[in-house]
């Protein structure tokens, strides 16, 4: 689809942060951040929306008021009848775009305008051209994909928008238990919520104390953070048009700053993931998975050469 300009979007905050934290995360990025399209909205646990439903409608106020396009986003995973619930009244009665991160939710959506999120795996030009003849304008591909996968499927779909995760820990796997719960001695029932006490995720390290995950909750997310940041203009050049940001804990008006200065030939891709290295310290970068090596690795674009994401 040809949108025009490229732009970025920022992704749903993964973790659990106090009320007030997401709140006031959200109010900056209105105000300050060059993103064009915002998703929010619980994907991981829907236990977290307690925290954040008292402060949804200030914060799509503030977003709307700064020009920002505003998605709702659904759970990944459905495992309970209050669950099924909130997402059927979500499609039915949202006024805004809703974006699907479950099968279940496909199915309420079919003939309707919305966009595919990276839970569900779209990993073929035929699987996008099914979701967008049942409605979907906008598909945030796995963060699994090589290039050259990518590739094939925009060659294949030009009628839909493309989108790739350009930053921040990737998404692995989704349980319906709490690994994170079980972690610090609690059950998924009785968490008490102890993951918000890892607002960057709960690092898992391998017996000889090598860090190569993280727990969020009951969702597994890499231990690296992938940075595509290098590979911005080659993806455009195939028709990627939208660029998503997963918010991290870090300063993320200045990552997204730092994307739209490199989308916009402002700054140098190269210069600039130092630049990003500073912005997010707490996890080493990857590509692997674009370049279709292993996702933590990262691979330089000057010499081509893959390095474990540590450097």
């Amino acid at each position: 689809m040809n949108t025009g300009k490229p732009t970025l979007t920022l992704g749903p905050v993964p973790y659990l942060w106090e009320g007030e934290k997401w709140r006031d995360f959200y109010f900056r990025m209105a105000d300050e951040a060059p993103v064009h399209r915002v998703i929010i909205g619980e994907t991981v646990c829907s236990k977290r929306l307690h925290f954040t439903e008292p402060h949804l409608s200030a914060v799509i106020e503030r977003l709307e008021s700064a020009g920002k396009h505003v998605v709702l986003s659904t759970l990944a995973l459905v495992t309970l009848e209050r669950e099924s619930q909130y997402i059927r009244s979500l499609v039915a009665d949202s006024p805004f775009p809703i974006e699907a991160n479950d099968l279940s939710a496909l199915a309420l959506l079919e003939g309707k305008p919305h966009s595919i999120g990276p839970f569900i795996n779209v990993y073929n030009a035929a699987t996008a051209r099914l979701l967008a003849r049942r409605g979907a304008s906008n598909i945030c591909l796995p963060p699994e994909l090589p290039a050259s996968s990518i590739a094939e499927i925009a060659a294949g779909t030009p009628d839909i928008a493309l989108e790739v995760l350009a930053f921040g820990r990737m998404p692995l796997a989704i349980s319906a238990r709490c690994a994170h719960a079980r972690a610090k001695g609690h059950i998924k029932d009785n968490c008490q919520f102890v993951c918000a006490e890892d607002p960057d995720g709960l690092l898992v390290k391998t017996l000889d104390r090598q860090s190569f995950l993280a727990l969020n909750g009951v969702q597994t997310v890499s231990f690296t953070c992938q940075a595509l940041l290098t590979e911005l203009l080659d993806l455009v050049s195939i028709g990627v048009s939208r660029f998503r940001l997963s918010p991290q804990d870090c300063d993320m008006v200045a990552v997204a700053s730092l994307y739209d200065d490199v989308l916009n030939g402002r700054t140098d891709a190269e210069g600039g993931i130092a630049r990003l290295r500073q912005l997010y310290p707490a996890a080493p970068l990857s590509n692997g998975f674009h370049h279709g090596q292993e996702g933590a690795a990262w691979v330089a674009r000057a010499r081509n050469i893959g390095h474990r994401g540590a450097e």
